[in-house]
């Protein structure tokens, strides 16, 4: 019979084989979430799309990735985490090559809508690398895996290189090789799991809902959502934004994005780690107030200010160069991607036993949110004709959720430290 020790010598060697493995296809899978924030803009031209039909492509796998996030999570818990990676992935080469042969918008709609198998591997992978780490690592491990996201920004700069040695046809075959490679990789190295202890144990709808009103939890899934979506949408529509406000080529534009995702996907290992030292709700809130200050500096349009002096009108233009508008994205970035490694700690410490039924929760509530901002900044563009008002939007929504996790925070903080009633 091993000792402890040798068992948590087992752990951390198979987690030095499965976390690179689960954190190399997330961020495969994360580039084709955003294969069209950069792909998109092209078709956009070729099939004159307005606003709101570009906005409806943007979010459609975020739509289908909260539709399949909680089945993932419990099938995942039911047949092994490795079999519903390796089916997402196979699902997702699959797109890959129906992407080579579409030519219409609902064509391409459709298989916007397949690469939300790209939140089915999210959850399954979350549990495929909970159940290797230990408690005092969880923060750190999780934001490794989250980390994954930076194949969102890989996309920015590769998907507008193959698009233009190869044209539009070279950028789905390039995914499906790396797909199929990633694929190969997993099923060499990995061993078919073992069942979840509990796993045949059938999951009804009341049980899901009795489970994530446990404690904090649907609180704190919520306030994960709107940070963790809010960047996502953001990672969207940056491109097009970037290139519309700046007068750059649609490509430079796509190159300047990823500055705001790759940073603030690898933040999420400061965030992560930083909660495992100082504590989830500390780094969280910091975190949320460097956004604010960010967004409420982004938040303004290009203006003129007509004074009227003594003798004649003043002309004030007040616009923000490219350099220092790109500087506050990455610090946008950089603090979104701690605030989302700090709340999912939180979360998935507290509901360790069921870490892919929150992964599916987490997903669904990020993906609900990232599915209608970039429906919604799309209207509002039309509508409004001011493009930072995407700014505008963001800074509404995390300044509410600030308030609310600050005060339920401190509220739990009473709660735990103080004798009842007072």
């Amino acid at each position: 019979m091993q000792t402890r020790l040798e068992q948590d010598d087992d752990r951390l060697a198979s987690l030095v084989v499965i976390l690179p493995l689960a954190v190399t296809g997330f961020v495969v899978a994360a580039g084709c979430w955003t294969l069209f924030a950069v792909a998109g803009v092209h078709l956009r031209a070729d099939l004159a799309l307005s606003s709101l039909q570009f906005g409806i492509l943007l979010a459609a796998p975020m739509a289908v990735s909260a539709v399949l996030a909680i089945p993932a999570g419990l099938a995942a818990q039911r047949y092994g985490a490795r079999a519903v990676m390796l089916t997402c992935l196979v699902g997702l080469a699959m797109c890959m090559g129906l992407l080579l042969l579409v030519e219409s918008f609902y064509g391409y709609l459709l298989v916007a809508g397949g690469l939300g198998l790209a939140g089915g591997f999210y959850s399954a992978g979350l549990q495929f690398v909970v159940s290797h780490c230990k408690p005092k690592r969880l923060g750190l491990v999780l934001g490794v895996f989250g980390a994954g996201v930076t194949g969102a920004g890989f996309s920015y700069y590769l998907v507008p290189l193959f698009h233009d040695a190869f044209s539009w046809q070279g950028v789905p075959l390039a995914y499906l090789i790396v797909l199929l490679l990633v694929i190969a990789l997993l099923v060499m190295l990995t061993d078919p799991e073992s069942r979840e202890s509990g796993a045949d144990r059938p999951w009804s709808v009341g049980q899901v809902v009795r489970i994530l009103r446990r404690g904090r939890s649907l609180p704190l899934t919520a306030y994960f959502g709107v940070v963790a979506g809010s960047f996502f949408a953001l990672a969207l529509w940056l491109p097009d934004f970037l290139s519309a406000q700046f007068g750059l080529s649609l490509d430079a534009g796509a190159r300047q994005a990823q500055w705001f995702v790759i940073p603030g996907a690898l933040a999420q290992i400061l965030g992560g780690g930083l909660a495992d030292r100082f504590g989830s709700a500390r780094v969280a809130t910091r975190s949320l107030v460097l956004c604010l200050v960010a967004l409420a500096v982004l938040s303004y349009p290009p203006m003129t200010l007509f004074v009227r002096g003594v003798d004649e009108i003043i002309t004030v233009e007040f616009a923000l160069p490219l350099m220092i508008e790109g500087s506050l994205i990455v610090v946008l970035g950089v603090a979104m991607g701690s605030a989302m490694g700090s709340l999912q700690r939180m979360v998935i410490l507290a509901n360790r036993a069921e870490a892919a039924l929150f992964a599916g929760f987490l997903l669904v509530s990020a993906c609900s949110v990232a599915f209608v901002l970039p429906v919604l900044f799309g209207a509002v563009n039309q509508w409004l004709g001011v493009r930072t008002a995407v700014f505008m939007i963001l800074f509404l929504l995390l300044s509410t959720s600030l308030l609310m996790f600050a005060r339920d925070t401190r509220r739990e903080e009473r709660r735990t430290l103080l004798h009842p009633g007072i």
